[in-house]
């Protein structure tokens, strides 16, 4: 319900073009980044046509969203050899296998220190569904389960640098950009239900839900590169991927181990920006 709930702000976010809502007027693209994505004189002219000094004509505050996909690509989720008592022994998950593709919504704002950087403070939520899992061996019976979905909730703050790109002079309406991030994030608790224990003879016994991880905050961090062009107005709209991580999850007891719980996965989303 959250994703969804962010994912119509951000398609809102984008419909502000289409209702005429502010102009280019003083506070352009083409001023704003130093240059013009149209047709008003040559690409080292516009460069000059706005100096940094001038800074205050900026559209400083800007109303930012994106939805997207995360795809999962390291981190482990259980490391080999954990134990939870009663002759149960975890088997080694990946993230890769535990989870399927994820999803990632966020809104947020962010502040023009010049015409080609900003601060941001950003709230998202994700949500990855879980797998049936091989998790596990009670003596030499088979364990298997259902994993509950990894959903998580946080806030981020961010530095994001633009450049122009002056060696393509026909992407004069394209602004490329690298970005870090640091923040932390709620992850809800996770376990197994519809557990069930197999003898090698293929006779199947249902057992009681296990609880793998409780709720609890973990750090994150991000890298990420993208691109944005002008689209109605105050409008931009944006390509954006790179590196996430989330930190180990806290163990529900004391049987996992060690550096077990954190993830990495690589985003890809599309963005939308308004300045006001």
């Amino acid at each position: 319900m959250r994703i969804v709930l962010l994912s119509t702000a951000a398609i809102a976010l984008s419909g502000c073009s289409w209702l005429g809502l502010g102009g280019y007027n003083g506070n352009s693209y083409g001023q704003y980044a130093g240059h013009s994505a149209g047709h008003h004189g040559t690409y080292q002219t516009q460069q000059q046509a706005k100096p940094c000094g001038n800074c205050n004509s900026l559209a400083r505050w800007n109303v930012e969203g994106g939805v997207g996909a995360d795809f999962l690509a390291g981190g482990d989720f259980i490391k080999a050899g954990q134990s939870i008592g009663g002759g149960t022994t975890l088997n080694e998950i990946n993230n890769t296998s535990a989870f399927e593709v994820g999803e990632r919504a966020d809104l947020g704002v962010s502040y023009a220190l010049n015409p080609n950087r900003k601060v941001l403070l950003n709230g998202y939520v994700s949500q990855y569904d879980g797998e049936r899992q091989e998790i596990g061996t009670r003596g030499t019976d088979l364990l298997k389960g259902d994993l509950d979905d990894y959903e998580a909730y946080g806030l981020e703050v961010g530095l994001r640098q633009y450049f122009l790109p002056k060696a393509v002079p026909v992407l004069k309406s394209v602004r490329p950009y690298v970005e870090g991030r640091l923040g932390a994030a709620r992850i809800d608790d996770i376990g197994l239900t519809n557990v069930q224990s197999t003898t090698v003879n293929g006779v199947s016994t249902d057992l009681a839900d296990i609880d793998l991880y409780d709720s609890g905050w973990t750090p994150t961090g991000a890298g990420l590169i993208g691109v944005e062009t002008p689209l109605f107005d105050r409008m931009t709209l944006g390509l954006e991927t790179g590196v996430r991580y989330n930190g180990d999850l806290d163990s529900a007891g004391s049987f996992i181990q060690g550096d077990s719980g954190n993830k990495w996965s690589v985003p890809v989303s599309l963005r939308g920006r308004y300045r006001f």
